[in-house]
């Protein structure tokens, strides 16, 4: 039996609790015009970390999203600054209301994690994979592919969270990270990859099949 859990993420609780301590103690004193703004900036951000859970209902070895939100970019590249190679890559850009906890995309092993400190232009703009925050995971499939999936910090974004360490094995659709506040995420696949989704589709982390492999 599966365990009953709170479907939030652990990373939100300080923001949560801070902003309905302010929304209580602007309720008590009776100050309303700070109160019911504050009510609805609590609501957003337990909206924000909100963390569901789900099920992988997509084809057995097919990628899945590794994050919610809409794919604003699939295009094939020479990849120089992860892979070092020809590869696919696909761009999922996630707005402040989709939810922002990534899962793993396939079940296989982490070869190696590269975090680079940046800046923080609008997420879903070229300059981004260029020069923002950003935190890249490596790994090698069960078929002996390699993949890299790379976590965007974005224009508000200021945070990225990354719970994976080199040479985990991890399972398709686990949960391994979130970022905080608007952001993307970035898929680099082999160039033989078969996509599975299109230009402005939107798709769910855990269950929307991306590629096969």
């Amino acid at each position: 039996m599966t365990e009953p859990r709170i479907p939030l993420a652990r990373e939100g609780y300080p923001f949560i609790a801070f902003a309905a301590f302010l929304t209580l103690i602007t309720a008590i004193l009776g100050v309303d015009l700070l109160a019911w703004p504050l009510l609805l900036i609590t609501t957003f951000v337990v909206a924000f970390f909100r963390d569901p859970e789900r099920m992988a209902d997509a084809p057995e070895g097919s990628l899945i999203s590794p994050a919610d939100g809409k794919v604003i970019i699939i295009e094939e590249q020479f990849d120089d600054i992860f892979l070092k190679k020809q590869v696919i890559k696909v761009s999922i850009f996630m707005n402040v209301f989709n939810v922002h906890v990534n899962r793993i995309p396939c079940d296989g092993k982490v070869s190696e994690i590269l975090y680079k400190p940046g800046e923080f232009y609008s997420a879903d703009s070229v300059k981004a994979a260029l020069h923002n925050e950003r935190c890249c995971v490596k790994m090698t499939t069960k078929e002996d592919k390699e993949i890299a999936f790379v976590q965007l910090a974005g224009l508000i974004a200021r945070r990225i969270v990354n719970w994976l360490e080199p040479e985990d094995n991890v399972t398709r659709g686990k949960r391994f990270g979130l970022i905080r506040f608007g952001s993307r995420v970035d898929l680099y696949l082999p160039a033989d990859a078969t996509i599975s989704v299109k230009i402005g589709q939107k798709v769910r982390a855990g269950e929307t099949a991306i590629a096969s492999l």
